[in-house]
């Protein structure tokens, strides 16, 4: 794939998902082939490119269970606790209209793409999604919570708030449950993790924005895979 397709695949793989039925069968590979064409692997600007992702999302221990966190692990075609699916497609103001994102949120991201994040081990929905159990906090870790849950299990796709790497594919993702919108809340990453030993879970943390370029630090940026894991 070019860099020029991955950005624009970056951008529309966490709604590209919600246009196929999460039960309907699909026959391309993924992050593992049977969860299907439109598998989603989130990947951190820290420790991956498009051309080597590196490290994917994934469930810890993939256990199918509120409460189970998820952080990175290596990129894998056989490692069903690294599929995700996205149960529905469209922008913030679309979940709002489902009663999943505040008004506020709304009112301020409503333009902005959003998505879930469904744990679908083999390309089979739990109803799970990545989120928080509580309002937002610093450092607070994500765990597996059911999807239904308003706000803590929906993603904001932040390209308004880092336009230059937004065009490299890269870009915050922000809570959908942040009430904080000068820093909000947003996955985020440690800086050099030693990747020999079993990485540490996706946190929360207030997005920064240092010095007057206000460049988020590749901790905070991620990219997004669609197809195949090697």
């Amino acid at each position: 794939m070019s860099i020029r397709k991955a950005v624009r695949a970056a951008v529309a793989a966490l709604i590209a998902v919600g246009a196929v039925s999460a039960a309907a069968p699909v026959v391309a590979t993924a992050a593992t082939p049977a969860c299907g064409q439109y598998c989603i692997g989130v990947f951190s600007d820290e420790l991956g490119t498009y051309a080597s992702p590196n490290f994917v999302e994934h469930v810890f221990g993939g256990k199918a269970e509120v409460g189970t966190e998820t952080g990175l692990n290596a990129a894998s075609g056989s490692d069903s606790s690294e599929d995700f699916i996205n149960p529905h497609q469209g922008y913030v103001s679309d979940y709002y209209k489902l009663g999943l994102v505040s008004a506020e949120v709304n009112r301020h991201y409503g333009t902005l793409k959003a998505s879930q994040l469904e744990y679908a081990p083999l390309g089979m929905p739990t109803g799970l999604c990545v989120g928080v159990p509580t309002a937002p906090f610093q450092g607070e870790p994500l765990s597996l919570q059911s999807c239904g849950i308003p706000g803590r299990t929906v993603w904001i796709i932040g390209t308004s708030l880092s336009p230059a790497t937004a065009s490299m594919g890269f870009f915050p993702i922000v809570s959908g449950a942040t009430t904080d919108f000068s820093r909000p809340f947003a996955m985020s990453y440690p800086r050099h993790v030693d990747t020999n030993e079993m990485l540490p879970p996706i946190r929360l943390r207030h997005l920064q924005f240092p010095g007057p370029a206000r460049a988020l630090p590749a901790t905070q940026l991620w990219g997004v895979t669609l197809g195949p894991l090697q």
